[in-house]
Order: C-alpha cells, then structure tokens, then sequence
C-alpha cells in the first residue's frame, strides 16, 4: 500500500465539519511525507506541521479577542494548513502530469508550484533562499513515488491513481479549513 492511502482522510459531513480526532490522527502521519522528499530542509514544513494542532479557534476567538488570531492553535492552524496545501498542489500537480519536459524526471516544476501558491508570499527573503536550496535537493520523480509506495516497485501510473484517491478528501478537508479561515476572518497576511 502506498504511504498516502494508509492514512487517508475521511469523508466530511454535508456541513463540512472537520472531527477534531480523525483530522489530527490523519495529521500526525503527514510529515512522513516530507522524508519522501529527501532533502533536510523541507524540514522546515515538517516541523511546522508536526508541532501545530486544531479546533479551539472559535473558542480561542471569545477567550482572547484582542489577541486573536495571533495566539494559540488559531495561529498553529494557520501554518498547519499552510503546509497541507502545499502538499495538495505538488501532489496535484504530480497527478495531472505537470512537468519540465526537458528534465521529465525532476520534481522542481510541481515543488515550485506547490511552494510559489501556498507559501512564498508568507515567507521573507531568507526563508525563500532556504527553499531555493532545497528545490535544487529535491528527489527525482521515480524517487519521490518509490518512497511514496514505502520503496515498492510500483507503476507510475498506479502511483499516481494513488495520489489521485488520496487527493480526494484530503483537498476536501484542506478546502474546508481555508474555508473556516475565511468566514471567520481568521487569516493573518505577514511574513516570516
């Protein structure tokens, strides 16, 4: 089995409510996701996403309205989601075949993408340098799905129609979180 569909994300209700419990124990094995890339210095996203937890933002929002949104798991939840929407756009883009047709094997266009559309513009200069070292230490594509399939033998094709079926709540639940964020006003626009 591969390392996404061991610990898929569960269907979400009609009313789209994330079960705080099934969403962290389907969390806690995404930074596995990051050793797949190889490079150390994803570990940056690794650690953003395995320190930071859920659900007490509404509550958090009447315990410290002056505060909020900068405290507490409000905060850890902004990040959290951050890192797991990176994750969906390289996956995506990974399953809809997106490459460098002139290094067909590197993953850098589908990196780049995944970094440029859910991280770039909350990180400052240094942080970006520090991606741009890690992209040139990105895994080659039949690397990073062998690691994907736990170092299996799979077919690209069936590695990616894993992806693909992982995809599938995950970006549901992850659309939900942005979702929250919004209507509540929760998101914070500054730079690290």
């Amino acid at each position: 089995m591969s390392l996404l569909l061991d610990n898929q994300f569960k269907d979400l209700p009609p009313d789209k409510a994330i079960d705080t419990k099934l969403f962290l124990e389907s969390v806690a094995h995404i930074p596995s996701f990051f050793d797949c890339l190889g490079s150390n210095v994803f570990s940056v996203i690794k650690s953003d996403i395995n320190g930071n937890i859920l659900d007490i933002v509404e509550a958090e929002r009447e315990a410290h309205p002056a505060e909020w949104p900068k405290v507490g798991a409000t905060l850890a939840l902004m990040w959290l989601k951050r890192g797991l929407r990176f994750i969906q756009i390289l996956l995506q883009s990974l399953a809809d075949g997106e490459r460098d047709e002139n290094n067909p094997n590197l993953i850098r266009v589908n990196v780049t993408k995944a970094y440029e559309q859910a991280l770039k513009k909350y990180h400052g200069w240094i942080v970006q340098k520090i991606f741009n070292v890690a992209l040139h230490a990105a895994p080659y594509k039949s690397n990073f799905l062998k690691a994907l399939s736990k170092g299996e033998e799979v077919k690209e094709e069936d590695c990616l129609a894993n992806v693909h079926q992982f995809l599938v709540n995950y970006a549901v639940t992850v659309d939900a979180i942005y979702d929250m964020y919004t209507n509540l006003n929760a998101e914070l626009d500054y730079t690290v």
